[in-house]
């Protein structure tokens, strides 16, 4: 039973669970829209199953693909599968399991999130492979993140609105712009093995010029968005939080000074993604 607990511990951290904040506020701002309100106690829940089951999916199949390259990289030679602490089979095994409560709470949900189930999967899992033969993966790993709104608004109205995929387009700009920054990190190991990154492409300097360009248009996608659904004073104060926000994220990092690229990556992300949720909840509610 230790050795089981010690186990999970080990797996939670290697998969960062705590991380899913970044795109599940974003899901459920989506299935507030779409239910104009709360929706169903039993919809929101298996929303968050499958959310995180997915992510869970995709965090330990990365870990599972890339565990070779983790080995020869110094700031991932200690993740779980390179440092020995956790078997591949192991991970393989989690793998599935999560990727199997994925779909049993696709099924729950209903037939269209069911049918996108395995379309879901393919790309969570294909992210892991992108890195190996294009500059361009950030913006799958953007994309990865960036359905769950829409598979949100599928999940409560069984139907698809164009509406909404203004927001997976923003978040996927989002997202693959800040994994564009947190790749500088990366620079000699990706030289040095032959995988791709913008980073390693065109250089430091214009891989930051290329983020903030990316959050450029991401800004203006969700002004767009705040017309596409008529937001009051509330929602268009959460947009300009958020502007505000990546500002000040941008503003802490430089191509010559990454020390503080975790806070502005995984801190500043997060309280993004809720405040933006808090805004438009309130802007739906009051």
């Amino acid at each position: 039973m230790q050795g089981i607990l010690a186990k999970t511990k080990i797996t939670l951290e290697m998969i960062k669970w705590e991380h899913s904040v970044f795109a599940l506020p974003f899901a459920l701002t989506a299935a507030l829209l779409a239910a104009h309100g709360l929706p169903p106690l039993r919809t929101l829940g298996l929303i968050l199953v499958a959310m995180v089951s997915a992510r869970s999916c995709a965090m330990a199949f990365n870990r599972w693909a890339d565990a070779d390259y983790d080995a020869t990289n110094p700031r991932t030679r200690m993740r779980a599968i390179p440092a020995g602490l956790l078997s591949r089979g192991f991970v393989l095994g989690f793998t599935i399991a999560a990727a199997a409560v994925f779909f049993l709470a696709s099924a729950a949900l209903n037939r269209l999130t069911l049918l996108l189930s395995p379309v879901v999967l393919a790309v969570l899992l294909g992210y892991s492979y992108l890195k190996r033969f294009t500059r361009w993966s950030h913006l799958g790993l953007g994309l990865a993140l960036g359905i769950a709104p829409s598979a949100a608004w599928i999940a409560v109205r069984g139907s698809l609105d164009a509406r909404i995929v203004v927001l997976t387009a923003a978040v996927m700009l989002w997202v693959g712009g800040f994994d564009v920054l947190y790749a500088c990190q990366d620079y000699d190991h990706d030289r040095r093995e032959g995988l791709y990154s913008l980073p390693k492409s065109i250089g430091i300097p214009r891989a930051f010029l290329a983020a903030r360009l990316m959050h450029f248009a991401m800004m203006a996608l969700l002004v767009w968005f705040g017309l596409l659904f008529q937001f009051h004073a509330i929602g268009w104060t959460g947009i300009a939080v958020v502007a505000l926000l990546l500002g000040y994220e941008h503003a802490i990092v430089s191509p010559r000074d990454l020390r503080r690229l975790n806070a502005a990556f995984f801190t500043m992300n997060g309280v993004i993604s809720m405040l933006f949720l808090a805004f438009v909840a309130a802007d739906i509610w009051f």
